[in-house]
């Protein structure tokens, strides 16, 4: 089966906004790399230099969290709303725990507690417009 990593491209705050994932999620990044690493040949120079290429964050079982800075030259950034990042925890105080921690300086559109559906979940937009789910499914 095929791994499925979310990447995420921002206008200028992938720095900002991976350090503040990081601390969520209590993990440190597999890679990092600015744009002034690359080889001469790739650099785009100016003010992107310090601007991050790539960056991966583990989450856990396998998944990584990739985002970049994206360079004007490749058209505009922007945040849409078709799309959410889904988290399913191993326990309840996990998703508690990712939850007030994502929703920090953001919104919370559903509030984390028990659905219909027999799971403890909830849904927020992120402080950077991004969209998370997350969820605890109770083992029957």
């Amino acid at each position: 089966m095929a791994t499925v990593n979310p990447y995420l491209n921002f206008g200028g705050n992938c720095e900002e906004a991976f350090n503040f994932y990081r601390s969520v999620f209590d993990q440190d990044f597999l890679t990092l790399m600015r744009f002034k690493e690359v080889p001469p040949e790739y650099q785009m120079g100016g003010s992107h230099a310090e601007k991050i290429m790539h960056v991966a964050l583990p989450l856990g079982r396998g998944t990584l969290l990739m985002g970049s800075d994206r360079p004007a030259s490749m058209g505009p950034t922007t945040t849409g709303d078709n799309y959410a990042i889904a988290i399913s925890t191993d326990s309840k105080e996990e998703a508690t725990r990712l939850f007030n921690g994502l929703s920090a300086g953001g919104e919370v559109t559903m509030p984390l507690e028990e659905a219909f559906w027999g799971s403890y979940f909830g849904m927020l937009t992120d402080k950077f417009g991004i969209q998370w789910m997350v969820g605890y499914d109770y083992k029957s």
